[in-house]
């Protein structure tokens, strides 16, 4: 466990405890992601993302707190989850408490942070707002899809010469986010800035009646948007349009000012001529107009720019938090949609794959200092994710186009609940629901630098999937072409598959799970019914021990001492299983099998015969310390798209290669099953990759 949540830089091929929702890999690093957002993302419930500099540098105090707090108010009364996005001694967050708004709001040494400015706050440890730039990225990592501004930069007046444009544009450009907003800063060259976001592929929309595109504190510019929506279900459509496409341009949504404040605009306009003029006449420029020329129109309109300015936000939060619900309420309904059609297409035709194995709910309780005193209440945070090896290779499956039957158990709680709403895209009528048994749960105390303090499980329900339970489904395990067992499920239900697999000649997966459980099938001959195996070094230490061969009394380091050690090992198995893939976390894999032309067949077998064995090493796919944002269900990942690359007949390099980048995916993902994975992502023929690693091969004897 502690390995687990230590290891981040590199590609870890072995399997975990899963990681909560979308925070774990944040909170290690430089993102910080609130408990309230991971658990509404977690449930497939509406966010809205809120940038900063509106409380740091568009505002004085206290009406920047204070319109700050009501913002956050407005999108809740509308049934979202407000996510206000800041840097806080060099961390990010996503979705600040109240003591640190408060802070942000009171800070004087506060930075305006843009993208180009995140490496240089965070490695400083300073503190600052975000921009819209800076806001897009922090919520598109954390998954957020809908972010809510005032109004966004653009190019600014004289841009065809000083070349003066706002990174908002270039991001919107880049960053799939949809940003309400009310049109762009009137200060600006606002037909530029239009023409620019076309360059860059950016569908702007009016919000309204009209297409007319809004001059932040004008219902009206003289310009227009391309397309106009007239309602929250309309945008949300939009929306989820541009996401379904898989663009990597952003939306933006332009809302105009409300009418009862749009009467002082003439007014207003009047005063930004003037205080841009000034602020040209005193050298003024860069970040530093835009600060400038809104004090000063505050100044110049008695405090009227600054009332209209409050209006418009509000207005954009109604209006951004209404969309966000309508998105979520469609999203969701549509993965209802295709479940049933699923359900009602699994039940004229037989899963090809059944996986039976453990579900998990994950709480992990980090605290806030260095080191956690027992007896004591310690300040810190709690997060809530879903995992269980079983359920893990089930959900990888599942997303790669093949229908498994995941056989588990969970129980008639709450927890229960919130594992089956979030695995709709998965078959699971064939996950037991107990009355008298609780829901398999796991909580990590650590502390803050991420050491292990305490764990505790209650993994009891995991016995209940028995094999009078699972031999109810003797049909489909006696017609499937796979079948995947968690080490976590009884030995006699192992005993009871491998029975079944012997008798009908069925391909059985065995996913070991920890050195503990590695041993169940070799404690009689049910492992000779077993046909793949995917243990790390030390699980397949434990098998060789059970069956009575000899082991290293010291794992080696180097990677050719744990190559030789790793084909060693694997070899007794090969007496009997087709193959055994050794992950050695960051020295990558070691394929053990049948030689054929050249490498190791991954295809099943159709007749036990003398073969000849080799062995084939697969490098790590490396992954750096700023993409990764979790480790725990990379081996998941690998070991599912390779079942799934087995069972499309795909060659071995092909197969490596998919279970390779679907573990990259994970660990580039908040979930420990990447929800973007599909079986274009990790076509080898399709998806962008590193160079092919060196392969290095080995005859065994």
């Amino acid at each position: 466990m502690r390995s687990v949540l230590k290891r981040t830089s590199v590609l870890v091929l072995r399997r975990g405890l899963t990681t909560y929702q979308s925070t774990w890999w944040k909170n290690d690093s430089v993102f910080r992601v609130h408990p309230s957002i991971s658990r509404a993302l977690a449930e497939n419930q509406p966010v809205v993302a809120l940038e900063s500099t509106i409380i740091t540098h568009g505002m004085p105090y206290p009406h920047n707190l204070s319109t700050a707090k009501e913002v956050e108010a407005i999108v809740r009364a509308e049934g979202a989850t407000p996510a206000t996005v800041g840097i806080i001694k060099g961390k990010v967050h996503v979705g600040l408490s109240s003591e640190e708004l408060d802070h942000l709001a009171h800070c004087t040494s506060s930075l305006k942070v843009s993208r180009r400015d995140l490496p240089h706050v965070i490695s400083k440890g300073l503190s600052g707002g975000t921009t819209v730039s800076a806001t897009m990225i922090a919520a598109h990592r954390a998954g957020i899809p809908v972010f809510v501004t005032g109004g966004i930069g653009g190019v600014h007046r004289d841009g065809e010469n000083s070349l003066d444009i706002s990174a908002d544009l270039t991001e919107l450009g880049r960053t799939p986010i949809a940003v309400i907003s009310a049109g762009v800063k009137s200060i600006l060259d606002i037909g530029r800035t239009l023409e620019f976001l076309e360059t860059h592929g950016v569908c702007v929309v009016t919000y309204g009646k009209s297409n007319n595109f809004p001059a932040f504190f004008s219902p009206q510019s003289g310009f227009t948007s391309s397309c106009q929506v007239g309602n929250p279900a309309e945008a949300a459509k939009l929306i989820a349009s541009a996401l379904s496409l898989g663009l990597q341009s952003g939306v933006l949504l332009a809302v105009p000012i409300p009418e009862e404040h749009a009467a002082s605009g003439q007014q207003i306009e009047d005063a930004i001529q003037v205080a841009v003029a000034e602020a040209s006449a005193n050298g003024i420029t860069g970040r530093d107009v835009t600060p400038f020329i809104l004090q000063k129109v505050n100044d110049l309109t008695e405090g009227k720019s600054l009332q209209a300015n409050i209006a418009l936000i509000r207005n954009n939060a109604r209006v951004g938090s209404q969309i966000a619900c309508a998105l979520s309420k469609q999203m969701n309904e549509t993965k209802l949609k295709g479940e049933t059609h699923s359900r009602n297409h699994s039940s004229c035709s037989e899963s090809d794959v059944v996986v039976i194995g453990g579900i998990n709910v994950d709480f992990i309780a980090k605290g806030k200092t260095k080191t956690i005193e027992f007896g004591q209440t310690n300040p810190g945070s709690v997060c809530q994710s879903f995992g269980g090896v079983g359920r893990n290779i089930a959900d990888c499956l599942s997303r790669l186009d093949h229908r498994p039957l995941l056989i588990s158990a969970i129980g008639a709680d709450s927890n229960g609940d919130a594992v089956l709403n979030y695995c709709k895209h998965m078959n699971t009528s064939a996950v037991a629901r107990l009355e008298e048994q609780s829901t398999a749960t796991y909580c990590a105390v650590i502390t803050e630098s991420g050491e292990l303090s305490l764990g505790l499980g209650d993994m009891d329900i995991h016995q209940q999937i028995t094999e009078q339970y699972v031999s109810q489904f003797e049909k489909q395990l006696s017609s499937a072409k796979l079948v995947c067992l968690d080490g976590n499920i009884p030995v006699s239900t192992i005993d009871y598959v491998c029975g079944i697999a012997k008798k009908h000649n069925i391909n059985v997966w065995y996913e070991p799970t920890d050195p503990e459980k590695a041993c169940k099938p070799f404690l009689s001959d049910a492992w000779k019914s077993l046909s793949y195996s995917s243990p790390n070094l030390v699980e397949l230490c434990t098998m060789n021990k059970t069956l009575g061969f000899p082991t290293p009394a010291v794992l080696p380091n180097s990677v050719e001492e744990v190559l030789s050690a790793a084909v060693t090992l694997s070899r007794p198995l090969l007496e009997h299983l087709h193959c055994v893939v050794v992950t050695l976390g960051a020295h990558g894999l070691l394929v053990c099998g049948e030689h054929n032309a050249g490498s190791v067949t991954l295809q099943p077998r159709k007749e036990r015969k003398r073969r000849q064995l080799c062995a084939v090493h697969y490098p790590a796919l490396t992954v750096t310390a700023e993409e990764t944002m979790n480790v725990s269900g990379a081996g998941d990942s690998l070991a599912g798209a390779l079942m799934a690359g087995i069972l499309q007949q795909r060659d071995t390099d092909s197969c490596v290669r998919m279970g390779l980048l679907a573990a990259r995916l994970s660990l580039a993902s908040p979930h420990p099953i990447s929800p973007t994975l599909t079986l274009d992502c990790v076509d080898p023929d399709k998806a962008q990759s590193q160079n092919r690693p060196k392969l290095t091969y080995r005859c065994i004897d």
